[in-house]
């Protein structure tokens, strides 16, 4: 007991911050988790891996350019759903675990390179920053970059410095995981070509021990991918070209690279700070950084310039990004900002003028950010309560015969609703394969509800049909429809 009560007194402090961090990732949880088409697919996709009924080489596709990410996220955080008996908030524990478990493996790490005030205060600048809270608290892909960015980079650093095989090997790894959440992980291969490079003109004398372990981590990173490339391959290079395409499509636009870089960073502030700063103020802060850089220029050994470094240059190549910057898109990046921002506050501790500094930004952060903890606040949607019942309302009406189904408007994705649907053995025709039924369901939440001669392919592929019955269950109206 003793034992105890030293480490609680030692420790109050990170443990508190670990509360608070689990508390605003878990509080009223289901009532608030998202689940809508992108969950809905993920989960049949990994229900259809748990019973063996498909082991699919690809993950989720991209918003656009339709480029396939690897399908590491569904293996990794399948386990979760049989933890839960196949509820699908199992999912979106197991990403909030692994997001309170992050607070944890950034105060270690941290406070081994840096020290136990830096540590202390990104911690709890993760725990209470609005927009990773939010990513932790659903089931998507991106959620989990983060982590996995900040322990590609750890692994990096430690490879440069130990010289040690398996560092290799984790870098890798832990690359190809990243980049398989989603494609702007990409931007963590700009820094690591950088201090591979540098490292490589330092060590010339050891170059074939070099070359083995960079082998090492191109092949864990191929091993990894190995799914992907595979898919590649039988594919005629389907997922390359469209990549390509995505990249040449991109470039074409030829933006001004100064003010997106600038527009990139005010947005980064703006999601990490929920507060939109000046023009002149995202220029000051990003000049400011960048003179901090440069002042470390000549202590290239200070791991504060490596920091500088990895946050610079992910930073260059997200600017290339042109497009929407949506909260995800910087999810590479959050950590490394987070504790760049440590870094500067904890030289801030040699009078109390400079600790109250400190606490008045930790406060207003907290504040700014509490703005958008909704959770705490307002009623939640019970979006897996909410597509549950509408599956079970289906379930009657299908009456254990063949069917189509189809949602108005096309944004309204149907596959939350066929989760629960295919748990109940019910499901639909295969529209790619053009199946057609004696019965088709229609799904609307917007009027004018168009489900006679639609717009849409996904109705009107049932072919001329009248409508037979018609209800309303939460919100959404249900059409029967029967070729006419």
């Amino acid at each position: 007991m003793r034992r105890i009560k030293n480490i609680l007194t030692n420790n109050w402090l990170i443990i508190l911050i670990l509360i608070i961090g689990g508390f605003l990732r878990f509080y009223r949880f289901e009532e608030f988790v998202t689940f809508l088409g992108d969950q809905g697919r993920d989960a049949i996709i990994i229900k259809r891996i748990l019973t063996l009924e498909h082991l699919p080489a690809i993950g989720a596709p991209t918003s656009i350019g339709q480029v396939y990410l690897g399908p590491f996220y569904y293996y990794f955080i399948a386990p979760w759903l049989l933890i839960f008996r196949f509820n699908p908030v199992g999912l979106a524990f197991g990403v909030g675990f692994f997001s309170t478990l992050f607070l944890i493996i950034n105060y270690l790490i941290v406070k081994k390179l840096f020290d136990k005030k830096t540590a202390l205060i990104s911690t709890f600048l993760i725990a209470t920053s609005y927009v990773l809270i939010d990513l932790s608290r659903f089931s998507w892909n991106p959620n989990l970059l983060p982590l996995f960015s900040f322990l590609t980079i750890y692994f990096l650093y430690q490879a440069l410095k130990t010289n040690k095989w398996y560092y290799f090997a984790f870098t890798g790894a832990f690359l190809s995981f990243s980049i398989q959440l989603h494609y702007l992980a990409l931007s963590l291969g700009l820094p690591i070509l950088i201090l591979f490079i540098g490292y490589l003109l330092k060590n010339l004398k050891n170059l074939k021990k070099l070359i083995i372990h960079y082998s090492l981590l191109i092949f864990n990173f191929s091993l990894f991918s190995l799914p992907l490339l595979i898919f590649d391959l039988r594919h005629n290079f389907l997922n390359s070209k469209n990549l390509i395409t995505l990249i040449q499509t991109s470039s074409s636009q030829k933006p001004d690279f100064l003010a997106n870089l600038i527009d990139t960073f005010s947005y980064l502030n703006f999601y990490i700070f929920n507060y939109k700063f000046s023009q002149l103020i995202n220029i000051v802060l990003l000049v400011s950084i960048i003179i901090s850089f440069l002042s470390y220029f000549n202590r290239k050994k200070d791991l504060f310039y490596y920091l500088h470094l990895v946050f610079i240059t992910i930073l260059l190549f997200l600017s290339l990004y042109s497009g929407p910057k949506h909260p995800h898109y910087l999810g590479v990046l959050y950590p490394f900002y987070l504790l760049l921002i440590s870094r500067y506050l904890s030289f801030l501790f040699n009078s109390l003028f400079e600790k109250t500094v400190v606490l008045v930004f930790l406060v207003s952060f907290v504040f700014l950010n509490n703005q958008k903890y909704s959770f705490l606040y307002f009623k939640g949607g019970n979006q897996i309560k909410h597509s549950e019942k509408i599956a079970q309302f289906l379930k009657e009406k299908i009456n254990n015969k063949p069917y189509n189904i189809a949602t108005w408007p096309v944004d309204f994705t149907e596959d939350n609703y066929l989760y629960f649907l295919e748990l109940y053995g019910l499901k639909p025709a295969d529209r790619q394969k053009v199946e057609i039924t004696n019965q088709m369901f229609v799904l609307c939440n917007k009027e004018p509800c168009q489900v006679i001669n639609s717009p849409s392919w996904n109705i009107s592929m049932f072919g001329k049909a009248k409508i037979v019955s018609q209800w309303t269950v939460d919100n959404v109206k249900i059409y029967k429809l029967i070729h006419n």
